[in-house]
């Protein structure tokens, strides 16, 4: 069973399916896109078609597409998405694979959410050193490459990693 968090469209999927557009729609990725996941091997299950070739989406189909989206969001290549998807489209047997193809990956994200946060610190750093120089009303005191005499007597930014 297909298990994601939350609905990927709050709007009933008709039993006979989206078109390609209402489906990009839905899930905000382009037709595009939509038509690259199916050829680049991202796809579970193969996307329905109409008598006349055309894509037809359902609930399920919508459901991995938020999911592949989310992924590659955060950063997994689409190798890693294509493998798992294949470990997911082969069914059971395979979950500790997919277990850990998921827990190596957080673990990527996770170190590039510490790496983000220490330069968050540093911007947020910058913005209290100009906002204290604007309140004090020596902001002309900070720290400028193209002034000469700049940063004499100690009047560079209270520096930190500056």
């Amino acid at each position: 069973m297909l298990e994601v968090k939350g609905n990927p469209s709050p709007e009933p999927v008709p039993e006979t399916g989206l078109s390609i557009a209402e489906a990009a729609r839905r899930t905000g990725v382009s037709t595009h896109t939509l038509r690259y996941y199916e050829r680049a091997g991202l796809v579970v299950t193969p996307v329905d078609r109409t008598p006349g070739g055309r894509r037809r989406y359902h609930r399920l189909d919508l459901e991995w597409i938020k999911i592949c989206t989310r992924l590659r969001a955060t950063g997994m290549p689409i190798r890693g998405i294509r493998r798992y998807a294949e470990l997911v489209a082969a069914g059971r047997g395979n979950e500790d694979e997919r277990l850990h193809l998921l827990e190596s990956h957080r673990d990527r994200v996770l170190q590039e959410i510490a790496a983000l946060q220490k330069n968050l610190e540093l911007i947020d750093h910058k913005i209290d050193v100009y906002q204290g120089r604007l309140a004090a009303g020596d902001a002309d005191r900070l720290w400028a490459p193209n002034s000469r005499g700049a940063g004499v007597g100690g009047h560079l930014e209270q520096s930190r990693a500056e």
